[in-house]
């Protein structure tokens, strides 16, 4: 359960410790007060430098809008709440936020500098610019079109934000969080955050302080969250979502001087391929690899490459960890897997009278092989552990696979 909120937990937690500091602003010093009112611009400066090395077009462009929103409420709402320019700007902020949030999380990442990102850009740009022009003008009548209440709500009296620029916010967020959680993005979580603190922006903006706060939080949310989508790109597989190798070798160093390593291969995994396809076998990879993260005994699961897999067991032995690798064999084959998509063969001259007959099959079932090796003395390193995991795996490979094998055990 942990692991599936875990994108939103950063968001949450930042939105959280800006409500707990808005009351404890006023006892800062006045250094302190003016470096808050200078953060977001600071906090933009560095996403944007972020977003550009990691091409975030996306993220990039709710920082501008961000900046430009704090910077409109410092200016326009700051004291002077009941001008008609205030007034114009609390419109089109409720406009112009909802609804390029919702375009952003619908939008997938195209980078910076793609013909597609430039569209994006000038679309920002034309909307600025519509801003610009109605300030310029003093005109209210395009604002109030687009923020006029849909239906008559008591409920709505309490809050600022108007009926179609909440429904926006909401679908946003809505949408922002099963993503989130669904595919374990940063990006996607960063983006619910960033509902959030733009919902508490809309409806509280002429608090002291919620500006800055709370435009900060956005912006700093962001910028976690494209560290922590580099950070997986480089330490997770994007096919299975568990820790990359290079997350593994990592790891290894830290191990002590007490623990064990499995080795887990999926048995007969060319033929899955053979006979249904690399997408089946992708199929097969993602299940094995979702079972495998929830591996009992304190294991910690990686994909070690192709069709295998590591497990760590810190501070315990090749017998202690036996029983969580059997429970995980067990637990995979178990599983009955329905596949989906074509179940021909790839090669289409290969296997033609059988082809037909597999069509119907559409339940299989995967089993694994796994071989397990601890620490000694005679295996000081963690490479001479996995080395003699890898001797054990083949031992269970050959001894008729679906089976745990450990080193040193007949």
């Amino acid at each position: 359960m942990f692991r599936a909120i875990s994108p939103l937990a950063i968001p949450s937690l930042i939105l959280v410790a800006a409500w707990w500091l808005l009351p404890r602003v006023p006892l800062l010093t006045p250094t302190r007060q003016d470096l808050l009112m200078l953060s977001p611009y600071l906090l933009t400066a560095g996403g944007l430098l972020l977003s550009f090395h990691f091409r975030r077009g996306r993220i990039c462009l709710l920082l501008l809008l961000t900046a430009l929103s704090y910077y409109l409420m410092t200016t326009y709402l700051d004291g002077a709440a009941d001008t008609p320019q205030a007034y114009l700007v609390t419109n089109a902020l409720a406009v112009l936020l909802p609804f390029n949030l919702l375009l952003v999380v619908l939008m997938r990442e195209k980078g910076i500098f793609s013909s597609a990102s430039r569209m994006r850009f000038i679309f920002l740009g034309f909307q600025l610019f519509v801003l610009w022009l109605t300030l310029k003008k003093q005109s209210q009548t395009l604002w109030l079109e687009l923020t006029r209440p849909l239906v008559n709500l008591p409920l709505h009296d309490y809050l600022e934000v108007p009926q179609a620029s909440l429904l926006l916010l909401g679908a946003a967020i809505l949408l922002a969080s099963i993503r989130g959680i669904t595919r374990r993005s940063p990006i996607e979580g960063g983006l619910f955050g960033v509902g959030v603190a733009f919902f508490v922006l809309l409806n509280w903006s002429w608090l002291p302080y919620v500006p800055a706060l709370f435009s900060g939080a956005a912006l700093l949310i962001m910028q976690l969250a494209v560290v922590q989508e580099s950070h997986n790109m480089a330490f997770r597989d994007d096919l299975t979502g568990l820790p990359s190798r290079r997350a593994l070798n990592e790891q290894l160093p830290g191990l002590g001087s007490r623990y064990a390593i499995a080795m887990v291969d999926v048995d007969h995994f060319k033929r899955f391929n053979d006979t249904y396809g690399h997408d089946v076998g992708d199929q097969v990879l993602k299940m094995v690899a979702q079972r495998m993260m929830y591996v009992t005994g304190g294991g910690r699961s990686f994909r070690y490459g192709g069709e295998e897999f590591t497990v760590l067991f810190p501070g315990k032995s090749a017998k202690d960890a036996a029983p969580h690798l059997e429970r995980l064999r067990q637990d995979i084959a178990d599983y009955v897997m329905s596949l989906r998509g074509d179940d021909r063969p790839k090669n289409d001259q290969a296997g033609e009278g059988r082809r037909s007959n597999l069509r119907s099959q559409r339940d299989v079932s995967v089993t694994v092989s796994i071989g397990v090796a601890e620490s000694s003395p005679n295996l000081s390193t963690p490479a001479e552990v996995i080395k003699a995991a890898d001797q054990a795996l083949y031992k269970a490979k050959n001894g008729g696979r679906n089976q745990v094998s450990l080193h040193g055990r007949r």
